[in-house]
């Protein structure tokens, strides 16, 4: 990368820090007497492994009110991760989702490390009720006045927001947004701050994006980092099924995003191989050419501005809401919103909705690109109301499967027409415009049964809009970590 890279190099901070990788799960641990807390069984599943905390979903499969299933493409490693977990924070009648794409040569484990860990400091920001001012206080004494382009974004995240909002809309809005936003905001920023720190996954040049969603009784609050995307399958006037795009693809084409990278002297601009993709590089480097303005990890980039502050957003679940799709760009890169919707409502049963979904769309890549690899791809399908059937009268009798039937399904789609999002009220951060599970467990050997060695890729081969880096290799099995 040469000189042009920041100061903060590949060499891990943690060797000169007294902070371990698991930096927000310890801290919890050891503020027993911490304001504001209080007695759940946070502090059982922080000890418990987490592929044995029940309600909690990463493989392949379905339950009562959703359905998960990821598939490798034909890059390499599958670099996507996903997590359905009920009874999310000890409440029973929440359910935290989320899907994560990885990037870059060790892309797939920083998606997993997110998957992994995210979930637990989100709840444990929740449980302790974080507001705002205490958001911008820590920044504040952390940063000593010099605040990099993450810090700056989160607190230009909280101006924005109480300038743009008056008294009479903030009451509208619901009591769990004003928490969750806090606790979304804080979450990420110490993710991302652990993946800096920790020495166990190089996260110079890889990363994540994060798309994630609370549901709590009749309210969603979702939290959106990069590309992949949340779509709300609801009913019309006519009662027609229509998709409403719930968050923004972040890319660097965006105004405002571009105005922020540039003002910290990244570069934006598409190769003349592929005009229709903005890409973030380096001040003095042709590297690595993200096609993303935010994401988890790649550090090379996040002094440059390459942020990992959430756009939030929340959305009260009428009786016409039916179901939420949350999908790796694997997904929107070849099928539109309403086809996306289409499908899921017409599986066979809500278990197999997810599976029909992706198969879908690698018949799709196929029929389209058929000189490009098909991109690795990873759905979640949160049904609205689990207690009627408005998708498909066998889910019932199926609440209990764990995965998904092998029934092929054959449907034929059309290019996806880019729609615009959305009736969310957003949070203003995008204005108008362990590393993995302990190993030797049962789900460990299932969850890399897709994975076969992979090869190096390229942005410029086949359709190269829809790789993430242009510069960098993909992970390769076997392969010495440098």
């Amino acid at each position: 990368m040469g000189s042009c890279l920041s100061a903060e190099s590949r060499s891990p901070h943690a060797s000169s820090s007294p902070l371990t990788p698991n930096l927000g799960v310890k801290k919890w641990k050891n503020s027993k007497k911490r304001p504001g807390s209080r007695n759940s069984s946070f502090d059982y599943r922080r000890e418990e492994p987490l592929h044995r905390i029940p309600g909690r979903m990463f493989l392949n499969g379905s339950s009562e009110v959703a359905s998960l299933f990821t598939q490798q493409g034909k890059k390499g490693t599958n670099q996507d991760a996903m997590i359905v977990w009920e009874n999310f924070g000890s409440r029973t009648d929440t359910v935290f989702c989320g899907v994560f794409d990885g990037h870059g040569p060790y892309g797939h484990m920083v998606a997993k490390r997110v998957r992994d860990s995210l979930p637990l400091k989100l709840s444990a920001h929740w449980e302790v009720n974080i507001n705002g001012s205490d958001v911008l206080k820590e920044i504040s004494l952390n940063t000593a006045g010099s605040m990099n382009s993450e810090d700056s974004a989160l607190a230009f995240a909280d101006e924005e927001l109480r300038a743009s909002i008056d008294i009479g809309e903030v009451e509208k809005r619901p009591e769990i947004f004003q928490t969750l936003r806090e606790s979304f905001l804080k979450a990420f920023k110490v993710m991302d701050r652990e993946l800096r720190m920790q020495g166990s996954i190089d996260c110079f040049c890889s990363g994540t994006t994060a798309v994630t969603l609370v549901k709590q009784g009749r309210d969603i609050v979702i939290g959106n980092v990069g590309d992949s995307r949340a779509v709300l399958g609801t009913r019309d006037k006519d009662n027609s099924l229509i998709p409403i795009q719930l968050t923004v693809d972040l890319k660097p084409n965006l105004p405002e995003e571009a105005e922020r990278i540039r003002k910290c002297r990244g570069r934006v601009f598409a190769l003349q191989d592929e005009p229709e993709v903005a890409r973030v590089w380096l001040p003095n480097n042709d590297s690595p050419g993200l096609a993303m303005a935010r994401a988890f990890g790649d550090f090379c980039l996040k002094d440059f501005g390459l942020i990992s502050v959430p756009d939030i957003s929340n959305r009260r679940i009428s009786e016409k809401d039916e179901f939420i799709v949350l999908a790796t760009d694997g997904i929107w890169d070849v099928l539109s919103n309403k086809e996306v919707v289409d499908i899921v409502a017409s599986a066979p049963a809500r278990s197999s909705a997810a599976r029909a979904l992706v198969e879908t769309a690698v018949q799709s890549w196929r029929q389209k690109y058929p000189t490009s690899k098909v991109d690795d791809c990873a759905v979640v399908c949160l049904f609205l109301d689990s207690d009627t059937d408005n998708i498909s009268i066998a889910a019932n009798t199926r609440s209990k499967e764990q995965h998904c039937s092998a029934d092929e399904v054959n449907c034929t789609t059309e290019k996806e027409d880019p729609s615009c999002p959305t009736s969310l009220d957003r949070s203003g951060t995008v204005r108008t415009g362990q590393e993995m599970n302990p190993k030797g467990s049962k789900e460990d050997a299932e969850e890399e049964i897709n994975s076969e060695p992979g090869k190096d890729w390229s942005a410029l081969e086949g359709v190269s809009r829809v790789n993430t880096l242009l510069t960098l290799p993909r992970f390769v099995p076997g392969e010495v970590k440098l």
